[in-house]
């Protein structure tokens, strides 16, 4: 099943209009007293790393808020797909959140089959944060631009490390190779840490890694950075030119952490949801814990993220598409 551009857009418009959409349909009876019980936030992917920090940061000030307990729970299998899965099916009362990332929007076009509609079956609430690719060669490397190591790759037979099959860094990839004309042997890794080591090792030529991944390691003097992912260059590497500014096209879709509800949830449940989140984000002891996490702060409306995703989605499956990923 595969979201499309239009279908979110229409929904975005939905929301700001107070439009009815056929799949988006909200129960007239208002939800007051909105949360009277615990929530449970739905996090697809294991305890300790970045989604599950971030839950439990935004889940930890809801609840000091709104005097409710949310509870984290931790639902990782099938790339996400399993905790994903259990949010579309949930009761559309507000009380089942889930913490997505990207991934979601990724899926449609990696997998035959997916056990829910990523457009028909959440409601966007809030956009916490987005997050870059770096693209990061080992010091043993030379090149010190993205130029210089599309030239070294041409000359030689490279390789480059992601975090696995299907993953951002995956599709960032072999969206080079073929911008490139490279022949980049492509080594999946099963997740940020083993990637990272060897970069830090030298034992892979080049790797896709995230902003929040490297973070620790950007004083270690064991890589450089040639370029990143997304439309703007970060702050804190201000040096760093995106992937556009060094002439490739195509890069501008980034990750992101967000907050999705079941389709059908009443509207004022999730405007309520959504502002909350943002007053929460927009704080200044979170936002410096998600910058120093490498990401950017964004907190934005249920309107703004429907409309991300509905402009990110056709260019993700664009990037699948012409590169022939197909995942079982």
């Amino acid at each position: 099943m595969k979201a499309t551009r239009r279908n979110w857009l229409g929904q975005a418009a939905a929301l700001g209009s107070g439009v009815l959409l056929a799949g988006w349909q909200w129960p007239a009876l208002a939800q007051g007293n909105y949360p009277a019980r615990p929530i449970r936030m739905v996090v697809p992917y294991p305890a300790g790393g970045g989604t599950d920090t971030i839950a439990r940061m935004i889940g930890q000030r809801l609840t000091e808020a709104w005097g409710q307990p949310v509870v984290v729970d931790n639902k990782p299998g099938a790339s996400g797909m399993l905790g994903n899965d259990i949010v579309a099916k949930a009761p559309p009362d507000g009380y089942t959140v889930l913490l997505g990332i990207t991934a979601m929007i990724q899926s449609p076009g990696l997998y035959k089959r997916i056990p829910y509609d990523v457009t028909r079956d959440f409601a966007p609430v809030s956009l916490i944060a987005r997050s870059s690719d770096l693209f990061v060669v080992p010091n043993r490397v030379p090149a010190n631009t993205l130029a210089e190591f599309v030239a070294l790759a041409k000359s030689g037979k490279l390789s480059y490390g992601s975090y696995g099959n299907g993953t951002s860094s995956h599709l960032h990839g072999e969206l080079l190779k073929m911008q490139a004309g490279l022949e980049l042997t492509h080594i999946p890794y099963k997740g940020a840490a083993p990637l990272m080591s060897d970069v830090l090792g030298g034992q892979v030529d080049s790797a896709f890694v995230d902003v929040t991944s490297a973070n620790s390691h950007l004083n270690s003097g064991k890589f450089r950075i040639l370029a990143i992912t997304g439309t703007q260059r970060y702050k804190s590497l201000a040096a760093v030119p995106t992937f556009a500014e060094a002439g490739f096209a195509g890069f501008e879709p980034s990750g992101w952490f967000s907050v999705f509800l079941p389709a059908n949830t009443p509207r004022d449940v999730v405007n309520r949801l959504s502002t909350e989140i943002g007053r929460i984000v927009r704080l200044p002891e979170v936002s410096q814990k998600l910058s120093a996490m490498g990401l950017q702060p964004v907190g934005s409306s249920s309107e703004e993220l429907a409309a991300l995703v509905a402009t990110d989605t056709p260019k993700w499956a664009r990037i699948v598409r012409d590169a022939h990923i197909q995942l079982d």
